[in-house]
């Protein structure tokens, strides 16, 4: 195994340890939730569960992607606790779920027990080593029993390219990799596996399913731990894979975009507070601020204009009991929910007018009076001044001609915050928000000094990639199978589901069937 990165685990380290697993696991079973590989199959690919924004959760994913992963997904869950998996011991329920299926709960939560978090560089308290839910808590059991099996992982190796019989034919008979500066041919005793995190880091890559997400999204969920750079994905369309699923990236339902949770600081992704004890947190730089009351603070534009109520919401997704009268497959799913778009996200992305793509920066605006109310400490660590992600001054003007960011295209015009901040205010009074209501604004901007914060959308889930079926085995674009390579995760295509069972179930299932390919050692 080979890992681009200092330490293993990728994007999967870092998340919340919420494992979407159901079919009737024994889990299921003993806190009495009924269900079953078909009835999780129906809930994957039922097409009449659509969001109050009319973006269907099911409608296209691939049947044979998720008939396997039906089938499959128990059977995972039983091998993860056979290899040291711990979770914590309460009923699968919802929490961390995006697209898990309406007709029962599947949410079950990896207990971190006493390994080292690498967002704060320490255990967690004792007390909450078995109740709390983290990615460390499924990484490194699975670390251990790979390594007790003597499995060979090397770090700091990065994937730069397959190498194939011929260019467009033939098996995969190995990768090409660096490390330290020096290329290394690697052969495939039996296949290659690819697990390489999906392509939501890298901006061209992400742009063909979004032109909007330009380069000032920069501060993707999981990262600057891990990186998804797309590079298994090009990798294989350069010897003949094809990509798969569009439509799930471009769906606005569950995590692919998220509203910033912590401000101030590049890295605002509201599941993953870093802290300064962090072996990364030199690449990190900020903490960030958790805004804990939307009210306490106004979101503009880079032009100083609002563009949308603070408070809004993103993106929803289906899962369990989410459509409360719900029918199998029937036009009334559609038919009796509310259209009711969370648009937030989509006004945020919107810009100024300009005929460019992407949004520009966001900046969270407030005063001292909100530092009070949401007891914040607004200097490093936690949040990010040297680097342009924070900004204060004594007046609104002059907190309009400090802010300075690469991303920011044009300097703010002062009057324009001034004109934002003064009509806001009148809101206050008035108590009713008469350009984007929100609800009965409370706080006036006021009391010096000013501040301006990082705040932009947070660019997440990769759902789409290369085509596979239902043995993971990439596919070319007439269909075929590309002999002797595997995909699993995010960077497989096919499959809407949020979170880490796509990526335990397909590589589960794709070892299997790499293991089954005729040994030999490959001449790559």
């Amino acid at each position: 195994m080979i890992d681009a990165n200092f330490d293993v685990g990728g994007h999967a380290m870092v998340s919340g340890g919420n494992v979407a697993l159901g079919g009737g696991t024994s889990r299921q079973k003993k806190y009495g939730v009924e269900d079953s590989a078909d009835l999780l199959f129906a809930d994957l690919t039922d097409w009449s569960v659509v969001e109050p924004n009319g973006f269907p959760d099911y409608r296209y994913n691939d049947k044979e992607i998720i008939r396997a992963f039906a089938d499959n997904s128990a059977p995972t869950l039983e091998w993860l606790v056979a290899h040291g998996v711990i979770f914590v011991e309460k009923a699968p329920d919802n929490l961390g779920a995006g697209a898990t299926g309406n007709s029962a709960p599947r949410e079950n939560h990896a207990a971190p027990m006493d390994w080292t978090l690498m967002q704060t560089g320490k255990p967690v308290d004792p007390t909450e080593a078995s109740t709390r839910s983290s990615g460390v808590g499924l990484v490194r059991p699975l670390e251990a029993a790979a390594r007790k099996a003597n499995v060979q992982i090397l770090l700091q190796h990065k994937m730069s390219s397959l190498i194939r019989q011929t260019p467009s034919s033939g098996k995969i008979l190995g990768i090409k990799a660096t490390h330290e500066g020096k290329t290394l041919n690697i052969g495939a005793r039996k296949a290659v596996i690819l697990s390489t995190g999906g392509s939501s880091g890298n901006v061209n890559f992400r742009r063909m399913f979004d032109v909007r997400l330009t380069e000032e999204y920069n501060g993707v969920a999981g990262e600057p731990y891990s990186f998804q750079d797309g590079s298994g994905e090009l990798a294989s369309i350069a010897i003949g894979a094809s990509l798969w699923g569009a439509y799930n990236q471009v769906g606005e339902f569950g995590d692919r975009l998220t509203k910033a949770g912590r401000i101030g600081t590049q890295y605002g992704y509201r599941n993953l507070e870093w802290q300064p004890g962090s072996p990364i947190f030199h690449l990190v730089r900020a903490v960030g601020l958790t805004v804990r009351d939307y009210q306490s603070i106004i979101l503009v534009n880079q032009a100083g204009m609002r563009f949308y109520d603070e408070t809004a919401g993103q993106y929803t997704a289906n899962n369990y009991h989410a459509v409360s009268s719900y029918k199998p497959g029937s036009y009334l799913n559609a038919a009796n929910i509310k259209y009711n778009p969370a648009n937030f996200l989509d006004a945020a992305l919107a810009g100024t007018g300009e005929a460019v793509n992407g949004g520009g920066p966001i900046w969270a605006i407030f005063d001292a009076d909100a530092v009070k109310r949401e007891q914040w400490t607004v200097s490093p660590p936690y949040v990010d001044i040297a680097e342009g992600y924070f900004f204060s001054a004594n007046t609104v003007a002059g907190l309009a001609s400090v802010i300075v960011n690469k991303y920011q295209r044009k300097p703010m015009p002062g009057a324009a915050l001034e004109n934002t901040i003064t009509r806001y205010n009148s809101f206050v009074d008035a108590g009713n928000d008469a350009d984007f209501g929100k609800p009965a604004p409370k706080y006036k901007i006021q009391t010096p000094p000013f501040y301006a914060a990082w705040a932009m959308p947070v660019v997440h889930d990769t759902r789409a990639g290369l085509r596979i079926n239902g043995k993971c085995q990439v596919m070319d674009f007439s269909g075929n199978v590309i002999p002797g390579l595997y995909c699993a995760g995010e960077s497989a295509g096919g499959f809407g589901l949020h979170g880490l069972a796509r990526c335990l179930v397909q590589g589960r299932i794709a070892g299997m069937n790499a293991a089954g390919e005729p040994s030999e050692i490959s001449k790559a």
